[in-house]
């Protein structure tokens, strides 16, 4: 049945709701309780943290372009891939889907008209800037930037003079940002979801950021506590993990695996949501195996919490402890796996439409299983101990996390980005900055593998001749890399500073609730909280006409 809607001239619903705030102007938004604001104020922040990181990353690449001293000296190399992991972790990986597209989307995904706890959603936004604030404060200041590697490995973070004491405090402010979302998120979705909406109708994006949610709330306060423990240590010699005063470094080891492989699934999970909101609306297709995918993102998130000894195969530990940690890195490849194959049936017999966020999807799946299966690799104990710290788990990460991740969030950019903003990108532009990043991640990446086989440690800033080649090709493939997401960022803003207006709800076809509201979505979302009668992806969506006022009459 059709629905018949009279607007006013202006083309606006005559209950349209313009935002008004209690601010105006720039104050608007930096005191904005709006969730779809606040998910732009941490986009601009993401990508400006992102940009950053790919700036040091790039600068790390060009100094391996040949072995000796290129660009920077040894203590530089290591600030600098130091502030490469951080940010890129902390400030980008992690927060990047949820806080974006999590607080834009996910109350409109289940029909509210914000997150259960406004004020709280802008307290993590200042917490989120708050930290990464400090993080650049403590480049600038006397004694350098931290340079432990992102993972602030004891003894060495405890006994080093640089400024190691204030990333880890942006770290652990960082960590209470990431709290408060998820507490949000997970009341979100428990106490406002819209009439209808039951568990098994909720979008598959939903059940990945609400997985996410629980584990920030649960795993993201061990990090919390070690993070303070280390500065302790630190400031008053206290003996906790440096071995010279009686600590025990693998007890460190423990303590920051024990989030940070959660923290993986934190970052891997959104981006698995956002796959599975794609692949169905561009192969023209339902999903196939809707309650095995939402169950796998729980599945994720529970064993994902449970194998963190695998990262400490070569530290030392107990034979049985050792088989129960390899089976459980086996056994979380199942639920992603159920993924990866749903996905492909999904796109069986498909009219698929390659546009940008279906290419960027279909890449996702593509280096995601390079990275899945690597992994998988590293939960076989003889495999770990020959490849463990050389730069094979620099590819398998980085596949992973920026082919997995990274690849996620710019699908979903492409995907969101009419709806955000009522503006459409320059289409052939985005599939040319698509294909430049896809090659050059796997010119940059792929070579990591076999060096890391033929035994390259990682985090070194120097090397031997014979593995010169591979760094060449490396370097010259982080050129194309660098150049696409650059194109990208630039397409993406040329397209947000037009005066082009795009006001079509559904461009793509999808069939979740954002596709039904105005483009952009107006302040409250929702003109009237919606009533849902089907599960997402297995209906076609009611056709609306639209009347002027002149035929009202």
């Amino acid at each position: 049945m059709s629905e018949t809607i009279a607007v006013n001239s202006n083309g606006k619903h005559p209950n349209y709701i313009e935002y008004q705030g209690k601010h105006k102007g720039l104050a608007g938004w930096l005191l904005t309780t709006d969730h779809k604001r606040i998910g732009i104020l941490y986009l601009i922040a993401i990508t400006a943290f992102f940009l950053t990181g790919v700036t040091f990353g790039f600068l790390m690449r060009l100094e391996l372009i040949s072995p000796g001293r290129t660009i920077m000296d040894a203590q530089t190399y290591n600030s600098f891939f130091t502030l490469h992991g951080v940010i890129m972790i902390f400030l980008f990986v992690v927060p990047g889907i949820p806080s974006i597209f999590g607080n834009f989307f996910l109350p409109i995904l289940i029909g509210a008209k914000d997150v259960f706890f406004p004020k709280l959603n802008l307290l993590s936004w200042y917490l989120y800037i708050f930290g990464g604030i400090l993080a650049i404060i403590s480049i600038l200041l006397p004694g350098g930037p931290a340079d432990t590697g992102w993972t602030f490995y004891i003894p060495y973070s405890v006994r080093t003079g640089t400024n190691v004491d204030l990333a880890l405090f942006a770290a652990f402010v960082l960590g209470f940002s990431s709290i408060l979302t998820g507490l949000n998120f997970i009341t979100t979705v428990h106490r406002l979801r819209a009439p209808g909406m039951t568990w098994f109708k909720m979008p598959l994006s939903i059940w990945a950021f609400y997985s996410t949610a629980w584990v920030q709330v649960l795993a993201t306060p061990i990090i919390g506590i070690t993070v303070f423990m280390v500065a302790i240590e630190r400031i008053f010699k206290v003996g906790l993990f440096d071995p010279a005063l009686g600590g025990d470094p693998v007890l460190y080891q423990h303590l920051f695996w024990i989030y940070s492989h959660p923290a993986v699934y934190i970052m891997i999970l959104p981006a698995m949501g956002i796959i599975s909101e794609i692949i169905p609306v561009f192969a023209r297709r339902t999903i196939f195996g809707y309650k095995f995918i939402a169950m796998s993102s729980i599945a994720i998130a529970l064993f994902g919490s449970l194998v963190w000894g695998h990262h400490m195969f070569t530290a030392g530990m107990a034979d049985a402890s050792q088989f129960v940690f390899s089976l459980l890195t086996m056994v979380v490849a199942i639920p992603s796996a159920i993924k990866v194959f749903n996905w492909t049936a999904t796109l069986y017999k498909g009219s698929i439409l390659l546009e940008t966020p279906m290419l960027f999807a279909l890449a996702f799946i593509f280096l995601f299983t390079i990275g899945g299966l690597t992994g998988v690799m590293q939960g076989v104990l003889s495999v770990d101990i020959m490849v463990q710290d050389t730069s094979f788990i620099v590819a398998h990460f980085h596949y992973v996390m920026f082919g997995g991740t990274g690849f996620g969030l710019m699908a979903a950019m492409h995907y969101w980005f009419p709806k955000m903003f009522g503006k459409m990108y320059n289409k052939k532009v985005s599939k040319i900055a698509f294909w430049l990043i896809f090659i050059g991640f796997n010119i940059t990446y792929f070579p990591m593998f076999i060096m890391g086989w033929l035994g390259m440690p990682r985090r070194y800033y120097d090397y031997l001749p014979e593995f010169h080649i591979y760094h060449l090709i490396s370097t010259i493939g982080s050129w194309i890399l660098v150049s696409g997401i650059l194109l990208m960022v630039g397409n993406l803003i040329k397209a947000l500073l037009s005066d082009k207006k795009f006001s079509e709800k559904n461009p793509w076809g999808g069939e979740t609730l954002e596709w039904t509201i105005d483009t952009p979505p107006i302040h409250e979302n929702f003109l009237e909280i919606p009533t849902v009668h089907a599960a997402p992806y297995e209906y076609k969506q009611n056709e609306t006409t639209v009347l002027t006022n002149q035929e009202v009459k």
